[in-house]
This record gives C-alpha cells, sequence and structure tokens, in this order.
C-alpha cells in the first residue's frame, strides 16, 4: 500500500510541532527563538507549498491554515522575547501539532480515500471438477 503525500506532510508537521514543545521548554531564549524560528519557516514554506500545488480544497484549507500559523508563529519568534516568546512557540507548536493531526482526521476518514484504497481483484478461476471413477 502507497501513503498519500498528504500523510506524510502531515506526520511531519506533527513531529515538528513535538520538537517545537520540547525546545520550548528545553533550550534558553535566544536560542530557542532561532530554532523556532528555523522550523517554523520550513513547516511553513513545506505546507504553503502544499496548499499551492494541490488540487484539492480540503488539503489547501488544512495546509493553508498550517501555513499561516507557521507564518505567524516564525515572526513571534523574532519579535518577542523572554518568556513571553518561550509560551508563544510552545503554543504555536501546539497549535500546528493540533491543525495537523485535525487535518489527518479528515483526509483518513474522507469517503474518497477509501474508495481509492480498495482493491478489486478477481476471484482465482476454480478447476474443474474431476469425477472419481
Amino acid at each position: 500500500m502507497k501513503l498519500s503525500k498528504r500523510f506524510g506532510l502531515d506526520i511531519l508537521f506533527v513531529v515538528g510541532a513535538a520538537f517545537l514543545v520540547a525546545a520550548a521548554m528545553a533550550f534558553s531564549t535566544p536560542v530557542l527563538g532561532w530554532v523556532g524560528f528555523g522550523v517554523f519557516t520550513g513547516l511553513t514554506v513545506i505546507a504553503a507549498a502544499s496548499a499551492i500545488m494541490t488540487r484539492r480544497s480540503g488539503q489547501k484549507i488544512g495546509h493553508g491554515v498550517i501555513g499561516a500559523v507557521g507564518l505567524w508563529a516564525l515572526i513571534a519568534a523574532l519579535v518577542f522575547s523572554g518568556p513571553v516568546m518561550m509560551w508563544l512557540v510552545f503554543a504555536d507548536a501546539i497549535g500546528i501539532g493540533v491543525l495537523a493531526l485535525a487535518d489527518l482526521t479528515v483526509h483518513e476518514s474522507m469517503t474518497e480515500n477509501v474508495v481509492h484504497r480498495l482493491e478489486v481483484t478477481q476471484a482465482p478461476a476454480e478447476a474443474p471438477h474431476r469425477m472419481a471413477v
């Protein structure tokens, strides 16, 4: 079975968000600002590219919202400092993680996804019956 690109991207967003949640509590404030800026920039670029390049409206909306939250978060990581920045990075990372899980849930529960995953196979032809003599 082949995984969809949307599934892979949503998992990437969740992993990136989980890293930032841990980083918000582990790193010093100046380091966290730059780490948050870098990771949020990467997540924002990937989400925006995915939203622009897809034809599916559900993915456009989901990844567009993730991109918008990521854009706010990368700006907040540069503008704010101290405990405010730490809590903003923490909250924004949780927000991106929740949005990615919501998009993943919507994707996996769509009827279209279920229908595309079904494989139709033919039943094997039965061997002719032999009569015992």
